[in-house]
Parts: structure tokens; C-alpha cells; sequence
């Protein structure tokens, strides 16, 4: 196992580039069972969860080749149509490969999934519109069986509340479905609205991208005619190096960015005094003379996204008093509070909000432990601005979302190194 070690109060300035989107990037990597061609996609991150999904599509038959940071899937000969245990709980995003599976083939059998400890996000959602759209589903043995022997058929789904990853499953099913499906209260998310995008231009007709409401006209199973894809910016990687510059007060250039999907994250730095340039494709965080608490309240996009929170809570440890984080979507994202403590800030929950109560400064080294993927960027960010050495633990959270993380902060003046153990 391996940990970081950061030296902190270490000056950052000149400019980041942004990599491509996992969570845009996934469930493309999973649309690809819907082609009928192989499919070229660029601007992948290499991250450990992209290589997990593709390892899944490899033992699916399906095959792939990688070409410095593009990607060629192939799965005309995919057969295998079971994502099995010991894949699937790695990483949730393993369960978006249920719909294209079942449309493509009308059978499957998906492991229930793992991942992030961060709340039970529990599949329900999927497999209710599945039903609907006329698949029989069982839990069995710890895995979801999923049979529709004469197709899935359009119908109108209404979601509950509001999920990404049960939105792209429905669309990426409903664009082989027989007939016409409707989306109620559909995800509006960028990476929600590519994969649209994507299957739009791969000859499936959709109505309302962007929208709380698609409607997908399916295909019948006829598979699909992919085109060359590039993964979108990654919103999030890119959130985090502006708090990055935010909490160490320097100026920071990110490039390679799409600031329409910033525009949450840009408005609480501006509430937090900060000055953000803007241009096409990239977003400039400008030092302040002093920084301002703020209140959060996670919800779904375009409001306050739910994996910035951490970042957040981190930058509010060096506001000019006390903010508030109140988190709206997960009922158990709060654990790394109990790590940012260790390094001596000042934070106290009550239910899903947490009061931080900012010292302009004041932290200290010290180890510390990754409990989920952007809680551990919180401590990273924490660390760039404590006093003296820390040592960040259990980093392979890190190591699935954030691609080169040591290697970016080095280059902007973060002293930065791994280790093993």
C-alpha cells in the first residue's frame, strides 16, 4: 500500500491541466456494448477506475487498446453477459453496464455493487425502470438477474429522485428498447448530458438533452453506429485545483476546462472573496485579502455538487469565521471530518451539516487516512496549507479518481512524494 507525504505551506503558482471525466468517461465505456463498430475515444483519464471497467469489458469479450490517452473499444464480440463479484465491487459505476447488456442481449446477471463508502446508494431506481420497460428481476446470491427474452420496451419512467447513474442505465437501455421511452425527473448532470450527446450521434433519436425530460426513441435492438468521442473536462479535478489556489491563496491558472460546468463552484469561491478570470477553456483563481466563510448546500447539478463538499469543508478551515456545509444528497459524507481534526481543524456536526469554524490558518501535520475518493483530496488540500510534513494513508482512493495528482501539485510547487508502506 502506498501513502503520500506533503511538505505544506509551500508557495503554488503557474497553471494545472485538466484531464478528461471519469464519471463522464464510464459510462461512455459502457455505451460501447451498444456499438456495432469499434469505438475511438479520447481524453480518457488514466485513472484505476477506467482501467476497472475496462478490465470488466475484456472479461466480458470484449477487447480493447490503449493509445497514450485514447482508447479503442471493441465489443462486436462481446458473449459473455455476467459482471461478476470480483470486479464489480471495486467500483459502483460497474452497474452501468446492466442496461446496454440487457438491451443488447435480453439477459444479464450484474453483481450488486461496491465502492465509495459514502451512503448505500442503493440500485432500486434502475431496476424499477428496467421493470417497467418489461425485464423480470431478481436478487440472487448477491447478484441482480435481469431477463427480457423478446426485448425491453419503451416506456414512461418516473424517477423518484433524481440519479445519474440511474438515468444513464435507462437511457443507454432505452436506445435499443422497442418503442419510445420518457424520463421523468432525468439527471442533467454534463457527463449525463455527453453520454446523451454521444448516443444522439450514434443514430438513436433524443428528445430533451439536457433536460429533466428525454424521451428516447430505441432502436429495437439494432445496434448502433458509434462515432470518434472526446471525454468532457472533469468538473470536479478541476473544482479541486481551484480550491487548491484558493486555500494556499495564490494565483492558479486551470486550463482545459469547460466553465459553464464551473458556474456553482466559481459563484461560493466568489461568496469566499476570491476573483475568478474566465475565458473559453480555462478559469483563473486570483489571491484575496481575506477569506470569507460561506454556506453550502449540496444538491444536484447545476447546484453545489455533492463531491466538492470536501474540498470545501477544507477551504472553509482558512475562512475569516464560521460556515456551514449542509449535505443534501449522501446521508454518510462527513467522514473525513474525523481525519481534518487530526490536523487541528475546527469542525463540529450536527445530523448531515457540519459547522466549520475557520482560523485563517493553524494546521499541523500529521498522519492521516483517505476514507472515499474526494476525501481524501480534502486532505491533500489541508496539507498543502499545514504546518510541517503529513502523511496521507490509503491514497488508492485517490488513485481512482485523480489522474497524476503528485505529479500535477509538484509542477504548480506543492512538495508532493509517494511511498510505500
Amino acid at each position: 500500500m502506498e501513502y503520500l507525504k506533503i511538505i505544506g505551506q509551500k508557495p503554488l503558482q503557474g497553471e494545472v491541466t485538466i484531464s478528461g471525466a471519469k464519471n463522464a468517461a464510464l459510462p461512455l465505456i459502457a455505451s460501447t456494448i451498444l456499438a456495432k463498430n469499434e469505438v475511438n475515444i479520447c481524453n480518457m483519464p488514466n485513472v484505476v477506475d477506467i482501467n476497472t471497467l475496462l478490465k470488466l469489458i475484456d472479461k466480458l469479450g470484449g477487447s480493447f487498446t490503449k493509445t497514450e490517452d485514447c482508447i479503442k473499444i471493441d465489443t462486436s464480440k462481446l458473449h459473455n453477459t455476467t459482471a461478476t463479484y470480483d470486479i464489480v465491487k471495486t467500483m459502483r459505476a460497474s452497474i452501468l453496464v446492466l442496461g446496454p447488456i440487457l438491451a443488447r442481449f435480453g439477459h444479464c446477471e450484474v453483481s450488486l455493487p461496491g465502492g465509495c463508502a459514502i451512503g448505500q446508494r442503493p440500485v432500486d431506481l434502475h431496476l424499477k425502470a428496467l421493470e417497467a420497460m418489461g425485464a423480470n428481476i431478481e436478487i440472487k446470491h448477491g447478484y441482480i438477474e435481469a431477463t427480457a427474452p423478446n426485448g425491453l420496451k419503451g416506456a414512461k419512467i418516473v424517477f423518484d429522485k433524481v440519479t445519474v447513474g440511474g438515468t444513464e442505465n435507462i437511457v443507454m437501455a432505452a436506445a435499443l428498447a422497442e418503442g419510445m421511452t420518457t424520463i421523468i425527473n432525468a439527471a442533467k448532470e454534463p457527463e449525463v448530458v455527453q453520454l446523451c450527446e454521444v448516443i444522439a450521434n450514434a443514430g438513436v433519436e433524443i428528445e430533451g438533452i439536457g433536460t429533466s425530460k428525454l424521451i428516447i426513441h430505441g432502436t429495437n435492438r439494432q445496434l448502433l453506429d458509434f462515432k470518434n468521442i472526446d471525454v468532457i473536462p472533469d468538473r470536479i479535478e478541476a473544482g479541486t485545483y481551484m480550491c487548491a489556489a484558493a486555500i494556499s491563496n495564490c494565483k492558479l491558472k486551470i486550463n482545459k476546462v469547460i466553465p459553464l460546468h464551473l458556474e456553482a463552484i466559481i459563484s461560493k469561491l466568489e461568496e469566499m472573496n476570491f476573483e475568478i478570470l474566465q475565458d473559453e477553456t480555462s478559469v483563473t483563481v486570483l489571491p484575496t485579502n481575506e477569506i470569507k466563510p460561506v454556506n453550502i448546500v449540496t444538491t444536484e447539478y447545476p447546484g453545489f455538487p455533492t463531491d466538492m463538499q470536501a474540498q470545501f469543508m477544507a477551504l472553509a478551515t482558512q475562512a475569516n469565521g464560521t460556515s456551514t456545509i449542509d449535505e443534501r444528497l449522501f446521508e454518510n459524507r462527513f467522514m473525513h471530518v474525523s481525519e481534518l481534526l487530526r490536523l487541528g481543524a475546527d469542525i463540529h456536526l450536527n445530523g448531515n451539516i457540519a459547522t466549520i469554524n475557520g482560523k485563517g490558518g493553524e494546521l499541523n501535520g500529521t498522519d492521516v487516512m483517505a476514507t472515499d475518493l474526494r476525501a481524501s483530496s480534502a486532505l491533500v488540500l489541508c496539507a498543502l496549507v499545514a504546518q510541517g510534513e503529513t502523511s496521507i494513508h490509503r491514497i488508492y482512493h485517490l488513485d481512482r479518481g485523480y489522474e497524476d495528482l503528485e505529479g500535477k501539485l509538484s509542477k504548480i510547487g506543492a512538495t508532493v512524494s509517494r511511498h510505500k508502506e
